[in-house]
């Protein structure tokens, strides 16, 4: 491992773990992701029939890829077998844990819908937090 490397994993990991609240789920409105600085709670209204929003809707919160990833890095899904720390950075750089491996582990923890899973703009977001924590560039 290079040393430059090794110390950007350190100030991530740091300034990971100085930062309250990163796990907590925000929403994804029409896949305008909010920035990580964001942190208002929004829901997305869904409805099985327009004219019927009051009775037959439901509010459905997401994980954004920046919560995403930093609530694996502190541990959130190791019911998932998702490693956490340094062991999930490693793994992260050893192709272990990709972005998709990740989406899966949060779906299978009932963090996100299944739908994530095919989402492009989604996936994509999180190999960028993921290439941003760890310095590993996915192709997209």
């Amino acid at each position: 491992m290079k040393l430059t490397t090794l110390i950007n994993s350190t100030v991530i990991i740091a300034s990971l773990t100085l930062t309250s609240g990163i796990a907590s789920a925000q929403t994804a409105t029409n896949k305008n992701y909010m920035s990580a600085n964001e942190t208002s709670e929004k829901s997305i209204n869904t409805a099985v029939n327009a004219d019927a929003l009051g009775s037959n809707s439901t509010n459905i919160n997401y994980i954004q890829p920046f919560n995403l990833v930093n609530f694996a890095y502190q541990g959130g899904f190791k019911q998932q077998g998702v490693p956490s720390a340094g062991s999930f950075i490693f793994e992260v750089q050893r192709g272990n844990i990709t972005p998709e491996s990740l989406v899966k582990a949060a779906i299978n923890a009932h963090r996100l819908p299944i739908q994530f899973l095919n989402d492009k703009d989604y996936i994509s977001a999180v190999s960028s937090q993921l290439g941003i924590l760890t310095g590993i560039n996915y192709p997209v």
